[in-house]
């Protein structure tokens, strides 16, 4: 099947719906019936949803868990190998025995260094099956929400969702754990999209950014070809004023596995639709690179390659042209599923193209292109995708107004909650989210923000609804945040560690017949203690710092 249509397929989430039950090794097939009760759904197979589902059914819940596509793991599997850690001593309970799993397999018994996390998508993948097995969780894929009227409520209870097929699902709890929050919305809980302005939350970092230093243009670009006509891939401006907010969203990617190993690489081949042109500032940037910088550019200074095992290597955006497809990701949250599908096939159009035009286009530099042309595509990964990542990087999206909005000062001056279920540490980490033509004629990113923060405790309430929207809903990836918080919460051993308090917290609110925003907290945190989850940094493992 041509690559075109396999990523149709799976970002469409198959219109066709192909019911699987998942087992150890994922070979047993199971059609579902027409109607299944349990007590937690868990809607969304991301690496959160996974933990989500994985720690209520260790607490004794029944638990079906419906994956929209084909795909386990999120982006965990699906190309995000090089792990954003932050403070990785404040990572515990159950996504801390997930890197141990994959450590172990290269033979590693220790996480105490950044490189013992690092792992291959097929591996990740492999301990993800084997973690659901372990705990008789229910999986069926293919299983997307019926896009209208997929949610059946009565009062601020979820009764049932449908999916595509026409199979209803009931449960007495359900846990939206996608990118796109799509049940959460259904659901009619409070959400919003963007940028708030600084002034909203009181947050220097809110809103359009004054200065973006982080890959940037660092000398005079035009935007502008010899007819004065707008390059592509660049806004005509104006920039907004500093600190206002917008409907901006960070640059989605795919994070692309590489490997050097000659026996598993594959070659850059032509994308159909291919189309050079849209590089013509790429190009530009690049033939005045050595002018400004004394040297030619190497495969760095366009990609930051993260080596993990096995000759291969997680290949991130970096510089001001990259894999970050910018300005193309704000029609992505509150599009249809057919919108959504359109822009995932113009991302993966973009970045087969980028690395086509890196290997191949004679304007590139002949160390640059060398360079691109010792790394290929691995043929022991993504083979259903003709090797290509399986998820888009969707870095922020929806994000619920919930019983508490996380915020930049939560991460910086407010960093202990008496509700705290686990930790994070990353930088506050946004992506640009536009490039515009300056009044000067030259080319400007905005919105990059890379600032550090101390490690933070992340309250329960982030998860949790509105109590008047909705009593037995958890939302663990779109949660409750600040575009300011959510650029560091938002990684995914975090999505994990939340995940494992949702499942927890499922558990307690159908044991107790209380709503999920009255969970009893202590006991919530003992269990997660008694499963080693971080809750404090006076609990962090040896070696933390940043107390």
């Amino acid at each position: 099947m041509e690559l075109a249509r396999l990523y149709n397929l799976k970002s469409t989430w198959a219109r066709v719906s192909v019911v699987c039950a998942l087992f150890l090794c994922g070979t047993q097939l199971n059609a579902a019936p027409a109607a299944v009760a349990s007590d937690l759904v868990v809607y969304g197979g991301t690496a959160s949803g996974i933990m989500t589902a994985y720690s209520a059914s260790r607490e004794g819940l029944h638990v079906v868990l419906l994956e929209p596509g084909a795909h386990l793991g999120g982006m965990v599997t699906g190309g995000l190998s090089a792990t954003d850690l932050g403070n990785f001593h404040i990572i515990g309970g159950y996504a801390r025995d997930f890197y141990m799993q994959a450590a172990a397999h290269y033979g590693l018994h220790d996480l105490d260094h950044g490189v013992n996390w690092l792992s291959e998508p097929h591996v990740d993948a492999e301990i993800f099956r084997s973690l659901l097995a372990e705990a008789h969780v229910k999986v069926y894929l293919h299983e997307r929400l019926r896009e209208h009227d997929g949610v059946e409520r009565k009062g601020t209870r979820i009764v049932s969702i449908t999916t595509e097929d026409g199979k209803r699902w009931t449960a007495k709890v359900f846990a939206d754990c996608t990118y796109e929050g799509d049940l959460m919305a259904q659901t009619r809980v409070s959400y919003t999209v963007g940028r708030e302005s600084a002034s909203e939350y009181k947050e220097d970092l809110g809103g359009v950014r004054a200065q973006t230093p982080g890959h940037q243009f660092h000398w005079a670009v035009s935007a502008y070809d010899d007819k004065h006509r707008l390059l592509p891939e660049i806004g005509p401006g104006p920039m907004a004023a500093p600190g206002s907010g917008d409907d901006n969203e960070q640059a989605y990617n795919f994070r692309v596995i590489l490997t050097t190993d000659p026996d598993n690489r594959l070659p850059f081949t032509h994308p159909d639709g291919y189309d050079r042109s849209r590089f013509a500032l790429l190009e530009r940037y690049l033939g005045s690179f050595k002018e400004h910088m004394g040297r030619e550019p190497n495969v760095h200074d366009v990609f930051n390659p993260v080596a993990i095992p096995n000759h291969k290597a997680d290949f991130n955006n970096n510089g001001p042209v990259s894999t970050d497809f910018i300005g193309h990701s704000k029609k992505y949250p509150d599009g249809s599923y057919a919108e959504k599908a359109a822009i995932w096939q113009q991302h993966l159009l973009y970045t087969q193209s980028y690395f086509y035009f890196l290997s191949q286009d004679p304007s590139v530099p002949a160390g640059l292109r060398a360079d691109m042309n010792t790394w290929g595509l691995p043929k022991d990964e993504f083979a259903d995708t003709n090797h290509w990542p399986n998820q888009l990087y969707i870095r922020e999206g929806r994000r619920m107004l919930g019983a508490y909005v996380m915020r930049q000062s939560d991460l910086q001056t407010e960093r202990t909650k008496p509700d705290a279920i686990g930790m994070g540490s990353y930088n506050s980490d946004s992506h640009n989210e536009e490039r515009v033509a300056m009044p000067d004629g030259t080319v400007q990113n905005e919105g990059d923000v890379q600032v550090p923060v101390k490690p933070y405790e992340i309250p329960y309430r982030v998860m949790t609804p509105q109590r008047a929207q909705a009593t037995n809903l958890l939302v663990p990836v779109c949660l409750s945040a600040s575009h300011a918080a959510y650029s560091s919460v938002r990684m995914e051993p975090q999505y994990m560690i939340i995940g494992q308090g949702a499942g927890v917290a499922a558990a307690l609110a159908i044991q107790g017949h209380v709503a999920v925003q009255d969970v009893p907290i202590d006991r919530l945190q003992q269990i997660l203690r008694k499963n080693h989850a971080i809750l404090s940094m006076d609990e962090a493992f040896p070696a933390a710092s940043g107390k």
